[in-house]
């Protein structure tokens, strides 16, 4: 019995563009990530002031926080989303940023 052999497909150079377009197009977000320091409240607090999300809002995003360990807060370009990741980080939350998936 003979192993078959894989031969690796090369792409061409517009479908290289396509993806690298399709990477560029998908917007970044920033996630907030549940941590065992901050009070709920504060994290609810946090939102309003920084987004100016009304308290449900704010509070329906502390709650994905705290029950799924994680929430995306904002969404735009990379530059205003390391923006709101640094603000949150100077408020004690732990924050990052990444592509929308």
């Amino acid at each position: 019995m003979s192993t078959p052999t894989v031969t690796p497909v090369r792409q061409n150079e517009a479908d290289l563009q396509s993806e690298e377009t399709a990477q560029a197009d998908r917007p970044w977000v920033t996630v907030v990530w549940n941590d065992p320091v901050n009070l709920m409240s504060y994290v609810t607090h946090v939102f309003m002031k920084v987004f100016g999300y009304p308290k449900d809002k704010a509070t329906q995003l502390m709650l994905d926080v705290h029950e799924k360990g994680r929430a995306v807060v904002s969404s735009g370009p990379r530059e205003r989303m390391e923006g709101d990741t640094a603000t949150l980080h100077g408020y004690g939350l732990w924050a990052t940023i990444q592509h929308d998936q």
